[in-house]
């Protein structure tokens, strides 16, 4: 094998969870155990309620919502084994038939509960209203609330039924087929076989011609399945179009602004307040054109580290650096950090069959969350570590809300993530004395931080087109999918990056459009409100600490606006992102000084 392909090991190879918190092992007759106790407890959830929903008092209401919770509880703890188990082992059909045989019990389950959100909304407003104004419902007032903001969306229980059913052998099978591909390619690259993962990381090796190398093998081998992937993306469209166009959403957009508790305008403004800032983007690839000493500056040059400022950190460092972030931040949330590292709640290790990226899963309240990365070393996945933990922490707060309410909406999800991760930067940048690396880790949190805000911008503003193009003419190619990718993702950028050819397939890699669709422009609005909330800290960090962890503890239980008001911030405020987006600013303005004494 030819000399920079080789990952160097960082101790992470060892570093797997254990998912014994859960249950013993696939065979454990627990799985099914609590799967036949779901069955007959959502039978007698029917018969107790499906006839009297509307007569109900409050605090049979009340009761009725703690036995629906125990139920779905029960139902996602079985879930989330299925599922972390399967994404370590995505390669073995054993894990992925065993995932398929769960979500289709678990939607003949859920299809006996449907009902009941179906009565909800047909309770008279002023009826609902009374009884949510009662004390014993104070726990359940928000989600019954927000469930009714659906009512114009749902049909009835037969139709809702077939929708459910449907989805477990079209669209999610769609989305484990796209899953399995990109789990099972190999990238041909100077004699080795490497996976999505490996490749991705080689994209910010410091070897330019090792990152064109890498980025052509990732590009060939995308389009090499690109009839696959195609096929998946158009199942995955039409999916969506057919659903939208059953529950009447006027737009492809509506259902997840629902979700998120967001209005449609908000959203708007957030993009205008992003695209009218892209100038800042080719502002700073200017900038690092000439500190890389390369014209032109290719799209696999963003993320390449600055020459001298290159650091290996193994995962020992790696645990040090971030446990002291969040220590320094708040002592009770290092606490709760370390058990994450301590008791086998994270999986780091790059392994086959493993899916690439990384992601934090909440699991259910009588547990605690896993997190999954992809450790090899670079300064991008202590950064990695330390926005997955945030998240962790986040969950681990919220499950004293219980399993419906902990989950909280996208808008707000991303933001301890992006907290922990500028609190690791922070602590980095003060560890760090030579002005060359300075100015590297502030060059690394900037592309970090554009590649949150901007460039899921751009790929919020590909989704908006590829859904309306596919709506509007029918099944698209492989081309008109590349032609709508580069359109959206050349804007960002200017004159600043020219794009190699095979660059106008990378849309097909990425995972939050099969799976999660309208859900990146929640990472935008996470990262601006995590500014602001940096913000705020800065001004009066004593008064703050205990805000923020007290926003975090109220998981999804209140609107997004009434739970970052916890912290001083007015998510109604209009100029919250142009504040926001000035911070980007000022991070350029500090690179191009540091850049000037180097």
């Amino acid at each position: 094998m030819e000399q920079g392909v080789n990952q160097e090991a960082t101790g992470a190879e060892r570093i797997h969870w254990r998912l014994e918190d859960l249950y013993a092992g696939v065979d454990d007759p627990r799985l099914e155990e609590d799967m036949r106790w779901a069955n007959a407890e959502a039978v007698r959830f029917a018969e107790t309620y499906r006839s009297g929903l509307g007569g109900l008092d409050a605090a049979q209401l009340a009761a009725a919502m703690a036995h629906l919770e125990g139920i779905r509880q029960r139902i996602a703890r079985v879930g989330s084994f299925r599922y972390l188990s399967y994404v370590t082992h995505a390669d073995q059909p054993v894990y992925g038939a065993a995932l398929q045989a769960y979500e289709e019990a678990a939607t003949g389950i859920q299809n006996q509960l449907i009902f009941f959100d179906i009565a909800w909304n047909a309770v008279d407003d002023a009826q609902a209203e009374r009884l949510l104004m009662e004390p014993v419902l104070v726990r359940w007032a928000h989600l019954l609330r927000h469930w009714r903001v659906y009512r114009d969306h749902l049909r009835s229980e037969s139709e809702e039924q077939i929708l459910s059913e449907k989805r477990v052998t079209g669209r999610a099978l769609w989305e484990r087929l796209f899953d399995e591909t990109l789990t099972e390619m190999r990238f041909p690259l100077r004699g080795r076989e490497m996976t999505e993962q490996e490749v991705m990381t080689l994209l910010s090796h410091p070897d330019r011609t090792l990152r064109q190398d890498a980025a052509e093998a990732l590009s060939k081998g995308l389009e090499g399945r690109l009839h696959t992937l195609t096929a998946c993306f158009n199942a995955t469209l039409a999916d969506k179009a057919l659903d939208d166009r059953l529950r009447r959403y006027p737009h492809w957009l509506s259902e997840r602004n629902l979700s998120n508790e967001i209005s449609d305008q908000m959203v708007e403004a957030l993009e205008h307040a992003v695209v009218g800032r892209y100038t800042l983007v080719a502002r700073y690839y200017r900038l690092k054109a000439g500190l890389l000493k390369v014209s032109p500056l290719m799209d696999y040059d963003r993320y390449a580290p600055l020459p001298g400022g290159e650091r290996r950190y193994d995962w020992a460092e790696c645990r040090r650096i971030v446990l002291a972030a969040v220590t320094d931040f708040s002592p009770e949330l290092g606490v709760i950090s370390q058990r994450f590292f301590d008791a086998g709640w994270i999986d780091a290790a790059l392994a086959p069959g493993k899916r690439g990226g990384a992601f934090a899963h909440p699991v259910t309240p009588d547990v605690h969350p896993y997190l999954m990365v992809n450790y090899t070393g670079t300064v991008r996945d202590v950064m990695t570590v330390a926005h997955e933990l945030g998240h962790g922490i986040h969950q681990y707060l919220a499950r004293e809300q219980g399993y419906m309410n902990s989950d909280t909406p996208l808008t707000t999800a991303e933001t301890a993530s992006v907290f922990g991760e500028m609190l690791t930067f922070e602590r980095l940048m003060r560890e760090e004395s030579d002005p060359q690396r300075r100015l590297a880790l502030l060059c690394g949190k900037i592309e970090d931080t554009f590649a949150t805000v901007f460039r899921q911008m751009a790929m919020h503003r590909f989704e908006v087109t590829m859904h309306g193009a596919r709506r509007a003419e029918g099944e698209l190619s492989k081309e008109r999918l590349g032609d709508l990718w580069m359109q959206t993702q050349a804007e960002q950028f200017a004159d600043s990056i020219q794009f190699s050819p095979g660059y106008r397939w990378w849309w097909s890699y990425i995972p939050h459009f099969i799976g999660s669709p309208g859900y990146v422009y929640a990472y935008v609005f996470g990262e601006l409100l995590t500014l602001a909330l940096i913000q705020r800290y800065r001004a009066d960090p004593v008064a703050f600490v205990p805000r923020y962890i007290a926003m975090l503890k109220l998981g999804g239980a209140k609107a997004p606006a009434a739970v970052v008001a916890t912290t001083g911030v007015d998510l109604e405020d209009p100029e919250i992102w142009s504040r926001a987006l000035d911070y980007m600013v000022d991070m350029v303005d500090e690179a191009e000084r540091l850049a000037g004494m180097c």
